[in-house]
């Protein structure tokens, strides 16, 4: 019998494993949702064959990092939030922000989560908000919303109480140049976000 229950739990921390080495980053959750016992994670830890990247987040030893890792550690974490404003500039390489927050844009009515590492910066959309103008992107196994860069450069106008006039005209002159997005789309962001007037004279200057 004894031989049996070990075999078992042998078995489940391989299938883990297995699960750590497609995903590179595992929440507890992805563990259960495939019927297996999470306390597998803690004994595998305690073998020094999984670490634990943060709460309720796991990853093998060594394992590659990739630049935007904090991003996907956020987005297992806080599944309806979107990458948003300086981090989602900072993804499509545009303008010279370097945050050292994640800024995520959640509903209106979530609870704040609660993160030492990383640290976040949390921004209110409506729910309508935070389904227009997403890309999807795969950070270290994890899926990470992120908004377009079209949407990004509107929203920074939008907050631009919160992040600065000069950061929202330089993400506008910056993925202009770049090709980011086309006038159409910015335009329609615009429309949407009821920013128009106010980008107006600075989406003129630079297409002019």
């Amino acid at each position: 019998m004894k031989a049996s229950a070990t075999a078992t739990t042998t078995t489940h921390e391989q299938q883990v494993l297995r699960l750590a080495r497609a995903q590179t980053l595992l929440r507890a959750r992805d563990v259960a949702q495939h019927g297996l016992p999470t306390i597998a994670l803690t004994r595998l830890v305690q073998a020094g064959k999984l670490q634990r990247v943060a709460r309720g987040l796991y990853g093998l030893p060594g394992a590659e990092i990739s630049e935007h890792r904090s991003l996907a550690e956020v987005s297992a974490r806080v599944p309806k939030g979107v990458v948003c404003l300086l981090s989602a500039l900072r993804v499509h390489e545009i303008g010279t922000q370097a945050p050292h927050e994640v800024w995520i844009a959640i509903p209106p009515h979530m609870t704040s989560p609660r993160m030492d590492q990383p640290a976040i910066r949390v921004v209110r959309m409506s729910d309508e908000a935070l389904t227009d103008g997403i890309d999807h992107l795969r950070i270290d196994g994890v899926d990470v919303p992120v908004f377009t860069a079209a949407r990004t450069v509107v929203d920074c106008f939008r907050f631009r109480n919160k992040i600065g006039l000069d950061v929202a005209l330089e993400a506008l002159r910056d993925g202009w140049s770049q090709r980011k997005f086309t006038l159409d789309d910015l335009w329609r962001h615009a429309t949407r976000g009821r920013v128009a007037n106010v980008m107006r004279p600075y989406i003129e200057a630079i297409t002019a």
